[in-house]
């Protein structure tokens, strides 16, 4: 999937109001995922994405991931995107529902051995 689909993509999900809103989505969610996966996985996952998406992913290689629950994942992304965590709950669902669909179903698995039962809603298949 190429970059400005996997934005559009996102746009379209979130019922974001701009472009740049989804990008600021998308950012926002890429780097809390590195902080929460295992560095070489998010490296492996940044291999199948484009080069805008992919650079949010590197820089943890040979590293630990962070253990936070789910809530603590909508509120960093909400820190980091400066929205309210409502509203990052409903792009980060946005997000990983457009990486399932770009990434190859056993990469998508692999992301998902990486987190706790609680994130669950967001390995769920989307009605979208």
């Amino acid at each position: 999937m190429q970059y400005d689909e996997f934005i559009k993509h996102v746009q379209s999900y979130t019922q974001a109001d701009s472009r740049e809103t989804a990008e600021k989505a998308v950012v926002a969610t890429l780097e809390t995922l590195k902080e929460r996966i295992v560095g070489d996985e998010a490296s492996q996952l940044a291999a199948q994405l484009p080069e805008p998406l992919a650079k949010h992913l590197r820089g943890r290689e040979g590293e630990f991931g962070d253990h936070f629950n789910l809530e603590e994942f909508y509120s960093r992304v909400s820190q980091k995107e400066g929205v309210d965590p409502s509203t990052a709950a409903v792009h980060v669902k946005g997000v990983f529902s457009v990486l399932n669909a770009a990434v190859t179903p056993g990469e998508f698995q692999d992301v998902k051995a990486n987190f706790s039962k609680d994130y669950d809603e967001l390995f769920a298949p989307s009605g979208n």
